[in-house]
């Protein structure tokens, strides 16, 4: 089976773990301060704070952005449940806009006819790998006084207008899952250029401990002596992880020009085929392909990709529209909130796209999908 998405792991990643094992770290050390640095140089600057997975750079940013019962979150549905479920465990209410759909990403547009004076969080999802409309949804948070968040666990080596993800919003997010640009096996991060903001984070991923002399209340208990002011949660990276980090983002220019000329081949061969989509991209966009979510007939998809999956291309689905899920369901949200999400999605197969598949294999995917398509 052709995976429709897979991690590359090298001798040197191999070598860099196994030097944290034999290290005095395994958590909390140097490597993960490194890790941290070492996501700078694809974030334009902006300081980072490593955890122990995507979900959790989503809970700790809007724990940091201080979203509470009351407020509202207003995200796209097309989205794994993440970006919403973590910001209605902290009593947000969620508020869906529907997609632009060309790239699959929020439309601006919807978003501005939904904020209200409670709008606390414009989170943005970078569909696919390509960027979100920032700029435009920049003018919007501005004008309503909500934070901007970008849920960048698709598009780290992004760019839109030459600027990195992770400098275009307040807060950015990134997901390091086996399946994503670069991976550490599990973990995420959460940037920002906004000091205090990223203290919060780092301060609730590492349980709310206080440890700073000026900062304690109790100061006088003895060298040892730490704090809780707020509650947080372990949300730590182990050092074994950030050097693998570390060192997939030495490879991450390889990995997007892999990806692009796969993307560029795909679009060659399917794109001229009628009642077929390929992924589009805007000017001014630089997309790191972390999807090819090729679009078909809505009424041939499951038999499209049924005839894959036996054919031995294992096609995906990405991603069913977060508010069918019934946990929404049953706070009161219906199908038919989103008409523009829930046609992409029902004509959405996602493609094999990773920088270790071979030009062979490539032509195998595209020649199952043409047999796909005129059998289904």
């Amino acid at each position: 089976m052709i995976p429709y998405g897979h991690h590359v792991i090298s001798q040197e990643d191999v070598d860099a773990v196994t030097a944290v094992l034999r290290s005095d770290w395994l958590t909390t050390g140097p490597a993960v301060e490194a890790f941290e640095n070492d996501l700078g140089t694809w974030t334009g600057g902006a300081p980072a704070v490593a955890v122990s997975s995507g979900t959790a750079a989503l809970h700790v940013a809007y724990a940091a952005i201080g979203v509470q019962p009351g407020d509202e979150v207003i995200t796209t549905p097309l989205t794994f449940v993440a970006t919403q479920a973590t910001a209605a465990l902290l009593g947000a209410r969620l508020v869906f806009a529907d997609i632009s759909p060309d790239t699959g990403n929020i439309d601006p547009e919807q978003v501005a006819r939904l904020v209200t004076p409670r709008t606390k969080v414009i989170a943005a999802v970078d569909y696919a790998g390509h960027p979100a409309d920032m700029e435009a949804l920049r003018a919007i948070a501005d004008g309503c006084g909500a934070v901007l968040l970008e849920d960048a666990a698709h598009s780290l080596g992004s760019t839109l207008r030459g600027r990195p993800v992770g400098s275009l919003a307040d807060v950015t997010t990134l997901s390091f899952f086996p399946t994503k640009n670069i991976t550490t096996g599990e973990g995420g991060a959460v940037v920002s250029a906004d000091t205090d903001l990223l203290a919060r984070a780092r301060r609730f991923a590492r349980q709310g401990l206080v440890r700073e002399a000026g900062q304690l209340r109790y100061s006088q208990e003895g060298p040892w002596h730490q704090e809780v002011h707020a509650l947080g949660l372990n949300y730590r990276l182990p050092d074994i992880l950030a050097a693998l980090g570390s060192r997939q983002l030495a490879s991450l220019p390889d990995f997007k020009r892999r990806r692009s000329e796969i993307k560029a081949v795909y679009d060659a061969a399917l794109g001229g085929i009628p009642g077929v989509d390929v992924p589009a991209c805007r000017p001014h966009a630089d997309p790191m392909w972390h999807l090819y979510p090729l679009r078909v007939p809505s009424e041939r998809r499951r038999a499209v990709y049924e005839h894959l999956r036996a054919s031995g291309v294992g096609v995906q689905v990405n991603y069913i529209p977060a508010y069918w899920h019934p946990v929404f369901e049953d706070m009161g949200y219906a199908r038919g909130l989103c008409p523009r999400a829930e046609d992409y999605y029902s004509r959405e197969l996602s493609l094999p796209m990773y920088p270790s598949l071979t030009d062979e294999q490539v032509g195998t995917v595209i020649r199952s999908v043409g047999a796909a398509l005129e059998t289904a």
